[in-house]
C-alpha cells in the first residue's frame, strides 16, 4: 500500500513583496463566463438561455484577503443549475500563482516555473497588476475557481491505477455550500481541466470513472497488498477537511477509501480503526452503495 500513501505536509507559500502568510488582493470585475475582450452580455463556450437572471447581492464568507464582487457566487450557482459550467485547463504552476489550489494537495512548483506561469496569465489577461504593489486581479473564468476554491472547506482526491489513454489519474472534488461541487480533472500531463456540477452529478462523473465489479465477499480471507498489487485497476479516494490561515490551507482530519477490481469482483477496503496503517475489508453492495459512501465521507 505504500503506492496508496502521501505527504500532506503543507508546503510552505510566499508572495514576492509579501510577508509570509500574507496573500495578494484578487478582485474580478468580469461577470461569470465573459472572456476578456467580449462586450457585457456575450457568453463564450456556453448555450443560450444560460444568462443569469439579476439577483441579490451575495455575501460569499470567509474569503481571506480576496475581494469577489456582489452577486457572483449566486449568478453562477443559477448557471450550473441549468447545466455544467467548464471554467478551462490550467497548469498547476498556473493555479499555484493566484492561490487557486488547495495547498497540502500539491507540491510548490519552483520560482522559475511560477514566473512563467504568470508571465503566461498576464498574456491572455487573465492576470493584472492591481490598484498597488500588494494586489493583483484575477479575471475571466480562472477568478471564478478562485472564488469558488476559496469558499471550500473539504476536497476528496481519488487517484486511480489503470487508466487508459485521455482518461484522467485524479480527480478533486471541492463541495460548496450550496450543493454544487468543483470538479479538477488532472491528465498524464498535469493539465488540470476545471468546472463546476452540481453535487449529484460530480458523484455520478465520480462513480463512474472508480473501479467497478461485482461486490466481493468481504469475510472471504484475502492477502490485501497481493491483491492490490495484481489489481487490474485501484483507487484511493481521501477526503480532508481543512481550514485557512492565512493564505494556507492546513488539513486537519481525514477518512481514505480504497476501491480494486481484481478478477472481476470489486474490493473495498478501509482504514482498521485500531491500526491506521492497515485496510480491512468493508462490505460494499453495488455500485449505489459506493455512492452512498461517498456521499457519506462528503457529509
Amino acid at each position: 500500500m505504500n503506492d496508496h500513501r502521501r505527504d500532506r505536509r503543507s508546503p510552505e507559500r510566499q508572495h514576492s513583496g509579501q510577508q509570509p502568510g500574507q496573500r495578494p488582493e484578487e478582485r474580478w470585475e468580469q461577470q461569470p463566463g465573459q472572456q476578456p475582450g467580449q462586450q457585457p452580455g456575450q457568453r463564450s463556450g456556453r448555450p443560450s438561455g444560460q444568462q443569469p437572471p439579476p439577483g441579490p447581492p451575495t455575501d460569499v464568507g470567509e474569503m481571506g484577503d480576496a475581494s469577489v464582487p456582489e452577486g457572483l457566487v449566486s449568478a453562477v450557482e443559477h448557471l450550473v443549475g441549468t447545466g455544467p459550467v467548464l471554467l478551462g485547463a490550467y497548469t498547476v504552476a498556473e493555479l499555484t500563482a493566484v492561490d487557486a489550489i488547495v495547498d497540502f494537495l500539491e507540491a510548490r512548483p519552483p520560482d522559475d516555473v511560477l514566473a512563467e506561469a504568470v508571465r503566461s496569465l498576464a498574456a491572455r489577461q487573465l492576470l493584472l497588476a492591481g490598484s498597488s504593489g500588494e494586489q493583483v486581479q484575477v479575471r475571466g473564468d480562472l477568478g471564478i475557481i478562485v472564488a469558488f476554491q476559496r469558499r471550500a472547506r473539504k476536497v476528496l482526491d481519488a487517484r486511480t491505477t489503470g487508466t487508459g489513454p485521455g482518461e484522467p489519474w485524479r480527480i478533486l472534488l471541492l463541495p460548496q455550500p450550496e450543493r454544487i461541487c468543483m470538479m479538477v480533472r488532472i491528465d498524464a500531463l498535469g493539465v488540470h481541466q476545471i468546472g463546476l456540477y452540481k453535487l449529484d452529478e460530480a458523484l455520478r462523473m465520480l462513480t463512474d470513472w472508480l473501479p467497478q465489479g461485482r461486490s466481493a465477499d468481504p469475510d472471504e480471507a484475502v492477502d490485501v497488498d497481493g491483491m492490490l498489487a495484481a489489481a487490474e485497476r485501484s483507487a484511493l479516494v481521501t477526503v480532508t477537511r481543512y481550514t485557512a490561515q492565512g493564505s494556507a490551507e492546513v488539513a486537519e482530519d481525514s477518512t481514505d477509501l480504497v476501491l480494486a477490481r481484481s478478477d472481476g469482483r470489486l474490493h473495498v477496503l478501509s482504514r482498521d480503526p485500531r491500526d491506521q496503517d492497515r485496510l480491512v475489508p468493508s462490505r460494499a453492495e453495488g455500485r449505489e452503495d459506493v455512492d452512498d459512501r461517498l456521499v457519506g465521507l462528503l457529509a
